[in-house]
């Protein structure tokens, strides 16, 4: 069942299965009640939306905002937060698809504690898994995360879902991701891409255009990496500046990027490149908003460093792709085809293993 969201349908493997379970997790803010608004309005039958944390007309609101001529009477609205109620209701209707917003409003009188305790989460979410399965509903479900970054409530609330979406990106850029983390019927490597308007979340077909579209060209401590989220390949530009340091211990700030790999590629730096960063300040930044965990990012973050320290650009064409070693080495990453591929559609030139066996030669060459 298509959910009438391209880039969410292809995170699912397709779209919906019929009894699906899924979690949509993320930061509050981000996103994850207008795309299940955008959802319910457009597929296909009729939809009851459980408004647990929402009343009704705040609910209504959100839909003339999103799709103001797209309002339809299929979508019913529930003002509840019982889940014997709201599993009575499932039913009774028999919708084509359920959404609740979110899990952790729910209660049931048959256990004490408060809305969003381990007992009452994990009671509620078994409790309509069991019943939207049985109908072969499927079933959205919107879930709270903590200031720690993880999903609030038990860890066996991920283990009942089929699937855990996870919804990414900062408040104040208007990029989206969503990607699976688990999935038991698609897969898990997968990402969609969106961007914030005015009027709700629209799919991005060409996410690395976006990414790119600010960027400033030939200036020290810029470059661009080519990562590859799922099977997707995207274009990104990494900013760094080094300043000499006025404390002991000079800051290293890593934005969008692990903070111990960072150490690391200093630390290759300083010893298999001869720069002397130890009494620099560095800051590492992923213009967009967006996190990588892509190792093939490495080369692009030195070249990035090494540029500002030494106040030489890198060709405005230029995209570095590849893993770098603790003995200074730039190793072959996958999906290097589809990387090139990518980059020669938006205009750059790849800067891989075969341009520099090791970050020393990589920065004496591209360097200008």
């Amino acid at each position: 069942m298509k959910t009438g969201e391209a880039e969410l349908d292809g995170v699912l493997g397709g779209g919906l299965v019929a009894g699906m379970v899924v979690l949509v997790a993320g930061e509050p803010g981000i996103g994850k009640s207008t795309l299940l608004t955008q959802v319910a309005l457009n597929v296909e039958g009729p939809v009851l939306y459980v408004c647990g944390e929402e009343s009704a007309s705040q609910v209504a609101l959100r839909v003339k905002r999103t799709r103001r001529d797209l309002v339809r009477s299929a979508v019913s609205l529930l003002e509840s937060t019982d889940v014997d109620e709201i599993v009575a209701k499932i039913g009774e209707a028999k919708p084509g698809l359920v959404i609740i917003d979110s899990i952790q409003t729910l209660t049931t009188e048959d256990l004490t504690g408060v809305a969003g305790s381990v007992g009452q989460v994990r009671e509620a979410a078994q409790r309509l898994a069991s019943s939207v399965k049985r109908l072969g509903i499927p079933l959205f479900m919107v879930g709270h995360v903590t200031k720690e970054g993880t999903i609030a409530g038990p860890r066996v609330l991920e283990h009942i879902v089929d699937t855990v979406l996870w919804f990414e990106g900062e408040r104040s850029q208007a990029l989206r991701l969503i990607r699976a983390v688990k999935n038991r019927f698609g897969p898990t490597d997968e990402v969609g891409v969106f961007e914030m308007t005015e009027t709700g979340l629209i799919g991005v077909d060409n996410p690395s255009k976006l990414l790119l579209a600010e960027r400033v060209k030939n200036v020290p401590g810029s470059v661009i990496g080519v990562v590859l989220e799922g099977t997707r390949p995207l274009l990104v530009e990494i900013q760094a500046l080094t300043t000499p340091s006025q404390l002991a211990v000079p800051r290293r700030v890593a934005t969008g990027i692990d903070f111990a790999r960072l150490q690391m590629l200093v630390a290759v730096l300083s010893r298999r490149a001869g720069l002397n960063l130890g009494d620099m300040d560095i800051f590492v930044n992923v213009t967009g908003g967006i996190r990588l965990a892509d190792r093939g990012i490495d080369l692009a973050i030195c070249l990035a460093i090494a540029s500002s320290f030494l106040n030489k650009t890198v060709a405005a064409d230029i995209a570095a792709v590849g893993e770098v070693g603790l003995l200074g080495e730039v190793r072959k990453v996958g999906g290097l085809d589809k990387r090139i591929k990518e980059a020669k559609k938006l205009g750059y030139r790849v800067a891989s293993a075969e341009s520099g066996k090791s970050v020393s030669a990589a920065i004496k060459k591209l360097l200008e």
